[in-house]
């Protein structure tokens, strides 16, 4: 199991959370999906590591930004 935390911007209610969680949880090989609200981190536990590519489509499509490291 692989745990990668990133960052997103733009997320300010419990809808975001739900969008993000969804969005980024549908990836394959993605198990468990935990946002952190008040600090914008999402902590993804997948079976390998993700292209954060991947990640950023997803994270996109949910109407929120990746923020780059």
């Amino acid at each position: 199991m692989v745990n990668t935390t990133y960052q997103v911007q733009g997320m300010t209610c419990g809808h975001c959370v739900s969008s993000v969680s969804a969005e980024v949880g549908a990836i394959a090989g993605v198990r468990e999906v935990q946002v952190d609200l008040a600090t914008g981190r999402v902590t993804v536990s997948s079976d390998r590591p993700l292209d954060v590519e991947v990640v950023r489509t997803a994270v996109d499509e949910a109407g929120y930004d990746l923020v780059d490291a």
